[in-house]
């Protein structure tokens, strides 16, 4: 999923915090932000996968 890009985020905006840098630290949470999307769609494709099981299974009892 998106954790190297959670963990990169978090130590950038530590970074960010600690030197001052505004961008930097704009930049870990853009990275935080994008490993919550690519968890959200992981997930997401993980429900369709399920119900596309389901059908397959209830396809065949027809």
């Amino acid at each position: 999923m998106g954790i190297t890009d959670k963990v990169t985020g978090r130590a950038k905006q530590a970074t960010g915090a600690l030197t001052g840098s505004k961008a930097t630290e704009r930049q870990g949470k853009q990275e935080e932000r994008k490993a919550d999307k690519k968890e959200e769609a992981a997930e997401a494709q993980t429900a369709a996968e399920e119900k596309q099981a389901e059908v397959d299974r209830l396809e065949r009892k027809t």
